[in-house]
C-alpha cells in the first residue's frame, strides 16, 4: 500500500501529534477533579513521567495512546502499511520501555494505573465511568469508602 502523503508531508503529520495534554488525558483529568481527586502533572523525577500523579495515594496514571503503546487487540492500533519493519521496532521498543518503568514504580511502592485511549472515546466506556473505576481502586487502596 502506498501513503497518500509526500514523505514530508506524513513527516509533518506525526511531528503535530501531541504527547501531553490529549483529549483522552484532559477528559479524564476533569472526571477526576470533578470527583475530588487532586493531581500533579507530568511526573517529574518518576520513571516513565506519568501522566497524572496522586501523591496522596502514592498513584501514578498513565494515558497512553493505542497506537504508540501498541494496544493490542484494538481497532485503534494498526500497523502502518508503509516501513512496517520501523514501526513495529518503534512500538515493541515503547512496550519495552513501558514495561520497565511499570517495574520500577511497583518497586518503588507506587500504585500505578494505565488508561488506554479507546476507552475513553464514545466507543469506549468513557471518561465518566474510567473516572469511577479508578476513584473505587484509590479509595480501596487506602480502606476508605469515599474521599
Amino acid at each position: 500500500m502506498v501513503d497518500v502523503h509526500t514523505r514530508e508531508a506524513r513527516s509533518r503529520n506525526m511531528r503535530a501529534i501531541k504527547s501531553k495534554d490529549t483529549r483522552p488525558e484532559l477528559l479524564l483529568r476533569k472526571a477526576l477533579h470533578a470527583r475530588g481527586f487532586r493531581y500533579r502533572l507530568g511526573g517529574a523525577g518518576l520513571p516513565g513521567r506519568p501522566d497524572l500523579v496522586l501523591p496522596k495515594y502514592k498513584a501514578a496514571i498513565f494515558v497512553n495512546g493505542c497506537f504508540w503503546h501498541g494496544h493490542d487487540g484494538c481497532r485503534y492500533f494498526k500497523v502502518p502499511a508503509t516501513r512496517t519493519d520501523f514501526w513495529m521496532e518503534k512500538i515493541e521498543g515503547n512496550k519495552r520501555r513501558d514495561i520497565r518503568n511499570l517495574k520500577k514504580l511497583e518497586a518503588a511502592g507506587w500504585n500505578v494505573f494505565i488508561v488506554w485511549e479507546c476507552s475513553m472515546k464514545p466507543s469506549g466506556v468513557g471518561a465518566q465511568t474510567v473516572a469511577d473505576s479508578l476513584a473505587q481502586e484509590l479509595n480501596g487502596s487506602l480502606g476508605k469508602s469515599s474521599l
